[in-house]
């Protein structure tokens, strides 16, 4: 009994084994690509690089076979052999590519639709139907890329003059950019303000210039109402900005620091307030069309400003003329104040040019009664 049942086991093993065998070749047959296939050829008109025995066929994306075979004829041309998976829809229109999976892939024959009222292409192992590959199908990467580098170097050959122009353009205004570089950061500085953002700008120190109040003689009033006008003078004196001016005549402005108003403002307003302060009040007036005027005073401002050479100075100069009721010049003179200032801050050249301004107008005023 021992020995059959032995045998019986021996017999059931071997009978497992082969029915595992016969289901390890039904598997390959039909799904571990030993299966029948359909067999085609695939003809390139250039060049195939990379392209080898074993390379993936895909249909649409999908894998459905491989190249079993590469030919070349004597012309040249490249003829690939492949099978694919039966069923594979190919057909007369099909299109035939080569792609490449990433710059340094390996090159995989591509096979694209075919519209659906083209016929399939019949199967024969015999005579294998052939397809055309579209000329630049072979194109790998490399080439594509040196046939754009090729067109770019006759394109910039052929336009040479034009891109030599475009370089030396580019570079004068990169100059331009570079010499203004300072303007160009005040510009965005200011843009910056504009708009709300950067730090709050500092405020401006403001100064303002005094009237004198004493007067070294007895002044007696006009005989008759005078009245001061807003001087004249240049643009460039007609600002609020504190000035220097060089030897060659080159006027700049002194940091940022402002006077209260504009320099013909400010003389006018603090010109009657000196009248006013030698006791002259009834007697004076700003000119306006409200007082009618025995006598005006024209008044030019020449200079106000602080003069850096040799030492610096502030200079105050204007000229006056006491014009009649009848248009006519009764006198006519010229006021010229200097006074060093005992620094170049802001506070010390403001202070200098209020005294060199005291001085000429205390001067105007004695000058004027005596003259009216």
């Amino acid at each position: 009994m021992e020995t059959r049942a032995r045998y019986i086991l021996v017999g059931l093993f071997v009978l497992a084994a082969i029915a595992a065998s016969f289901c390890f070749v039904y598997w390959l047959n039909n799904t571990g690509g030993i299966s029948k296939r359909a067999v085609y050829r695939i003809r390139f008109e250039g060049s195939t690089t990379g392209l080898q025995t074993g390379a993936a066929v895909q249909f649409n994306g999908i894998r459905v076979g491989e190249v079993t075979a590469l030919q070349l004829d004597a012309n040249g041309q490249v003829t690939a052999t492949i099978a694919v998976n039966k069923g594979t829809p190919l057909r007369a229109d099909t299109k035939v590519g080569v792609d490449f999976r990433g710059l340094m892939g390996t090159p995989a024959v591509s096979l694209e639709g075919g519209a659906s009222a083209s016929p399939l292409l019949p199967t024969s192992e015999a005579e294998p139907p052939l397809l055309a590959a579209d000329p630049s199908a072979a194109r790998d990467l490399t080439q594509t890329a040196r046939q754009a580098l090729q067109h770019l170097d006759k394109m910039l050959s052929d336009n040479s003059e034009s891109v030599k122009g475009t370089m030396d353009n580019l570079k004068s205004f990169s100059d331009a950019l570079g010499r203004n570089s300072n303007r160009v950061d005040g510009i965005m500085a200011g843009l910056e303000r504009m708009t709300g953002g950067g730090p709050a700008e500092k405020p401006k120190p403001i100064y303002d210039l005094t009237a004198p109040s004493d007067f070294p003689t007895p002044v007696h009033a006009p005989r008759g109402q005078l009245v001061i006008g807003e001087p004249t003078t240049v643009l460039a004196l007609d600002t609020q900005r504190m000035l220097a001016r060089s030897n060659d005549g080159e006027i700049s402005q002194l940091g940022d620091a402002q006077w209260s108003d504009t320099l013909p403002k400010l003389i006018q307003a603090r010109i009657i307030q000196s009248f006013e302060n030698a006791g002259l009040m009834a007697a004076v007036a700003p000119q306006t069309e409200r007082v009618t005027a025995n006598y005006q005073i024209l008044i030019d401002l020449r200079s106000f400003a602080i003069n850096m050479t040799p030492e610096p100075v502030a200079d105050v100069e204007f000229s006056a003329k006491i014009i009649s009721e009848s248009g006519q010049i009764v006198a006519a003179q010229l006021f010229h104040a200097t006074v060093p200032p005992k620094g170049m801050d802001a506070l010390a050249v403001a202070a200098a040019l209020n005294q060199a301004f005291g001085k000429a107008a205390t001067d105007l005023v004695t000058w004027t009664s005596r003259s009216v």
